[in-house]
């Protein structure tokens, strides 16, 4: 995240005239309020704050998405690998009979997942008019559309961070206008997550359109001090949700492919299939 501090010096003018008030020559020395400066350093750690939000929220989404992606086409498969996993012990332990064997037999079985119920099986797939396109297609042995890939694209991001940066909470001072940005912001953070560029664009337009917030006063000393600590406690906070995400199997794999994250679903489908060939031989030795 790039810093974009301000300059808080003052340009002293070396030629003032010698009969120029005492204002002037104050301004020209470059003195300034401290609550002033103060001022200009939560403006930049109020920004700082914000590009960090944008980016944690980014890979939020990017989490998500490629959570949900993973789940619906690569979850059969680890399915599969654990039935077969639990079958080869099952079928180990009716050869040999060595309670050893028996106990790892029923640790596999454990692990296996109850088969899902008819309803569970077509989440999302039936419609009022029965059956969607992609469960009929399933069901009668024909090609199965991929399911959609959700990931913002360029203009969404780029849309997403204005608005962000515009109409973010933090910059709000009254509980109202927190309360009206906090309300945005959840609209902004819906679309952008559907990566709905249309719904983006109108929300630009409406909150360009929308109340223009009065000149902030300039804060004391003690409010300042205190939203500066604020501001840190805020960035603590996403610093640990941060780590999270990264640290998580999703997001690890995620990190390995951040350019081309489906390819690398490609590759781990086909270590799978492997897999499920490898076990497939294996038990079909063992109950012959």
């Amino acid at each position: 995240m790039t810093d974009r501090s301000e300059d808080v010096g003052v340009d002293q003018d070396q030629d003032v005239d010698s009969g120029a008030g005492t204002g002037a020559s104050d301004e020209a020395a470059g003195t300034e309020r401290p609550e002033a400066r103060l001022e200009k350093a939560v403006r930049v750690a109020e920004q700082a704050l914000i590009e960090f939000e944008i980016a944690v929220e980014t890979f939020r989404v990017e989490v998500d998405n490629f959570s949900r992606l993973h789940h619906q086409k690569l979850g059969p498969m680890y399915a599969r690998l654990d039935e077969l996993d639990a079958q080869i012990a099952e079928a180990r332990a009716a050869r040999t009979g060595d309670p050893e064997d028996l106990r790892r037999a029923q640790e596999a079985r454990a692990v296996v997942m109850p088969m899902p119920g008819v309803e569970e099986l077509f989440h999302d797939w039936i419609d009022s008019e029965g059956l969607s396109p992609e469960a009929a297609a399933m069901l009668t042995g024909q090609p199965v559309q991929p399911p959609k890939r959700v990931r913002p694209g360029e203009e969404a991001r780029k849309l997403y961070r204005e608005l962000a940066r515009q109409a973010h909470p933090d910059l709000a001072r009254e509980d109202d206008e927190r309360k009206r940005r906090e309300e945005f912001i959840t609209r902004v953070n819906a679309a952008y997550a559907r990566g709905d560029v249309a719904l983006l664009r109108e929300l630009s337009a409406e909150w360009a359109a929308g109340p223009v917030p009065e000149p902030e006063r300039l804060s004391e000393s003690e409010e300042l001090y205190a939203r500066l600590e604020w501001l840190t406690q805020r960035k603590e906070l996403l610093t640990l949700v941060a780590r999270e995400l990264e640290e998580s199997a999703i997001g690890a794999m995620l990190r390995m492919a951040p350019d081309d994250p489906d390819r690398l679903l490609e590759e781990i489908a086909e270590q799978l299939l492997a897999q499920v060939s490898e076990r497939e031989t294996e038990l079909a030795a063992l109950v012959r």
